[in-house]
């Protein structure tokens, strides 16, 4: 059964941030409304919170511009934060390991993909 629902999307990518920290914050929007989840995010103490904010307004800004939707109309339907590349710091970043070894350090970089969907109207 294929869906038909129409979604908007807004990607950000090459987040200097590690996708597990990005997913904590990202589970905490899944499902609710546009201005639900921008409210929560502007408040949430997590550094992973201002990208993720950021993203979701570009998503609601898409759908305002170009498609004439309303934010009290949207919501966050599919949010995904995926591995981005990572930048391995050597020779001269890193850190000595046991028995004379050297450890690279390992910066992680993450992928933020957002699609707002028109939330179906029913009338009681």
């Amino acid at each position: 059964m294929a869906d038909e629902r129409f979604e908007v999307k807004a990607v950000a990518r090459h987040i200097p941030m590690t996708p597990q920290k990005v997913r904590l914050v990202v589970d905490t929007v899944r499902g609710k409304g546009a201005r639900e989840a921008l409210d929560i995010l502007r408040h949430m103490p997590h550094s992973a919170a201002d990208p993720v904010y950021k993203v979701i307004r570009s998503a609601v800004a898409n759908a305002e511009e170009n498609f004439g939707l309303d934010i009290d109309e949207l919501y966050v339907s599919r949010i995904v934060a995926d591995d981005g590349p990572r930048h391995r710091l050597a020779p001269y970043g890193g850190r000595f390991a046991g028995r004379g070894r050297f450890r690279r350090v390992i910066k992680r970089s993450s992928h933020i993909t957002v699609y707002l969907a028109e939330r179906e109207l029913t009338e009681y």
